[in-house]
């Protein structure tokens, strides 16, 4: 049978057998391919972590860099080339500890990219310290006596900063993560979808079981648009974990930004080589 997957990868994965990031995967290959994008149209910048060998498994574009450094490549990407699709993958360290100042400003500027965080609340390629995302009171390696530090909360901070699109999924609705990434990226502007992702090596508190009790699905009555509500819905964690759209706003993009300032995209423009030889030439 023909294989209608653009981007699907035949090498091996280097993941743990039952790694939500596996599901991640598929999600992320099913949004592209629902959205008709070919390979060459797609660029997927990582820093480092597990989540962060997702672009070495697909078909497309890449950019592997430093750990938290994930989205200044993507910026950049972007900024140069607007008509390619960029997507971030990245974990709850990667991108909400070592990145934590590079999302602020992303988000500040809002970039036209969709981030995806793999959150599986520790730190799973270096073994399973705790990470931004941990609970009070989780012990790992490093946290012997229990995690004392408050939980990051990405939902609040993204909506607080009012995100254009801001979503949660878990990851094992493969269907319902890869229709959120569809919509993030068909969302103009910065999109953060969040995913609750098992790790089942490290984390022996966050487990498949664990997010399926909890997890529930928004209704068709929740409006994404009402920001009070969604900062509400927000700060809802324990025994019942939304997922879904929680957040939209509409607000100007950086590239807007530099259309209204006369600036263009330098993709199409041609290097002046004189100017290099000269700088090439005074070394």
């Amino acid at each position: 049978m023909e294989n209608t997957n653009p981007f699907h990868y035949e090498g091996e994965l280097s993941w743990c057998p039952g790694c939500g990031d596996f599901q991640i995967l598929k999600s992320v290959e099913k949004a592209l391919t629902s959205l008709n994008k070919k390979p060459s149209e797609v660029v997927l910048v990582s820093g480092i972590g597990q989540a962060a060998k997702l672009p070495h498994y697909m078909k497309a574009n890449g950019f592997n860099g430093l750990h938290g450094r994930a989205l200044p490549p993507a910026f950049g990407i972007k900024s140069f080339n607007r008509d390619l699709t960029v997507l971030v993958t990245t974990g709850d360290g990667d991108c909400y500890g070592e990145g934590g100042n590079h999302l602020i400003h992303a988000i500040r500027r809002n970039i036209d990219i969709t981030v995806i965080v793999h959150n599986n609340q520790v730190y799973g390629l270096t073994k399973g310290q705790a990470s931004p995302t941990s609970e009070v009171g989780m012990v790992t390696k490093t946290q012997p006596f229990g995690v004392v530090s408050l939980p990051f909360n990405p939902i609040a901070f993204a909506i607080a900063m009012d995100t254009p699109f801001v979503a949660r999924s878990y990851s094992k609705d493969i269907d319902f993560t890869a229709d959120l990434i569809k919509q993030g990226i068909e969302t103009k502007g910065f999109a953060l979808i969040d995913i609750l992702q098992p790790c089942v090596s490290f984390n022996k508190i966050n487990t498949y079981q664990w997010y399926s009790q909890r997890a529930y699905k928004l209704d068709n009555n929740y409006d994404p648009t009402n920001r009070v509500k969604a900062f509400e819905k927000s700060l809802e964690w324990g025994d019942k974990i939304p997922i879904g759209v929680i957040y939209r706003s509409q607000r100007q993009t950086y590239d807007e930004t530099l259309d209204r300032l006369g600036i263009k995209p330098q993709v199409n423009s041609q290097p002046d080589l004189s100017k290099v030889k000269s700088l090439l030439s005074e070394f």
